[in-house]
């Protein structure tokens, strides 16, 4: 009997001893860095000189959003755009055009904020002069018909009113 002691005693402190090890084996050491590319802010497409369009119900043309270059990061589904362009088209009022040098696309496409040397134009019409808009960040959310700056804001409204302020919220429906 005490044999049979004198070796189980041993190897079960041994056993636990491995355990005790693998355990901190396991904790202290370091994960490595995943190969599959998903830690790094690298683009799964680029795209020269695209446009793309959304149209109404009818088929009429509503908006149409353009730029030099976008960027898509699959990483966190994010969307960069260089000189980017965004026409909005209105029955019976004339077009409404933005443009910067940088652009961001929100991950649901929702909105798109533009950035560095913003400018707004809206066309004269009826008895209104053409609007100018100029600032340095911009975001906009076509479907709500809804534009926002944080930023300082210069509107020009032709042929004499002009209008800065630091911040705005344009609500084209309301």
């Amino acid at each position: 009997m005490q044999n049979h002691h004198a070796i189980i005693y041993p190897l079960a402190l041994a056993l636990l001893l491995a355990l005790i090890t693998f355990w901190i084996n396991q904790t202290v050491q370091e994960q490595g860095s995943r190969i599959d590319g998903s830690n790094r802010h690298d683009p799964d497409y680029m795209l020269n000189n695209f446009v793309t369009t959304q149209t109404d119900v009818n088929g009429k043309l509503r908006y149409v959003l353009a730029a030099a270059e976008m960027t898509h990061y699959p990483d966190d589904d994010s969307t960069v755009l260089q000189r980017p362009r965004f026409t909005q088209y209105s029955v019976d009022k004339p077009y409404t055009q933005i443009q910067g040098l940088r652009g961001y696309v929100s991950s649901d496409g929702e909105s798109v904020e533009f950035v560095d040397n913003v400018k707004v134009v809206r066309q004269a019409y009826a008895d209104r002069g053409e609007m100018q808009l100029t600032t340095e960040k911009l975001t906009i959310e076509p479907d709500k018909d809804l534009a926002t700056s944080n930023s300082a804001v210069t509107i020009k409204q032709f042929p004499k009113t002009v209008i800065t302020a630091v911040g705005m919220v344009y609500d084209k429906k309301n």
